[in-house]
């Protein structure tokens, strides 16, 4: 399995944030994932709350990781000096934090946390589904084609 690895120092500051998506999102094209492909809005969206979650728990520097294998999935890590453990909290009717985790779990095919150094890195998974190719168009005998189409 063949992997590149590209990686962002992120600053304490909640500003950070925008600018590590802009980051992903020029890295995810280089590496042909279209920003209009679900997969990178998700990948985008992850990102997104994995760096807010360690720029405001945490209030320290963070390094961003995205990790794309030859077989199109992409590993997203995030790492930060604290050593306390990630905790999924359960969002209520207008709360207006809470939801991150529970984001992730959504949007990752796989995700967990690991000490890294003095702190942790908080990571996931998303696969890229194979674009399935188009049928080949049905034949049958002494049926028409549709319009526009050449029989040979």
């Amino acid at each position: 399995m063949q992997v590149l690895q590209v990686q962002l120092e992120v600053g304490p500051d909640p500003a950070e944030v925008g600018r590590a998506r802009r980051w992903a999102r020029s890295r995810l094209a280089g590496s042909g994932i279209g920003e209009d492909e679900p997969l990178a809005e998700a990948l985008v969206l992850i990102i997104s709350e994995l760096v807010t979650n360690a720029v405001v728990h945490t209030g320290c520097p963070a390094v961003l990781r995205m990790l794309f294998a030859a077989e199109g999935g992409v590993r997203v890590e995030v790492a930060d000096a604290s050593d306390c453990p990630p905790k999924p909290r359960r969002a209520h009717g207008d709360d207006t934090n809470g939801r991150g985790l529970e984001l992730v779990d959504g949007l990752a095919d796989r995700w967990g946390w690991q000490p890294e150094g003095p702190g942790k890195s908080i990571w996931c998974e998303v696969d890229r589904a194979p674009v399935a190719p188009e049928p080949a168009p049905v034949v049958t005998p002494g049926v028409p084609m549709s319009p526009g189409r050449v029989s040979c």
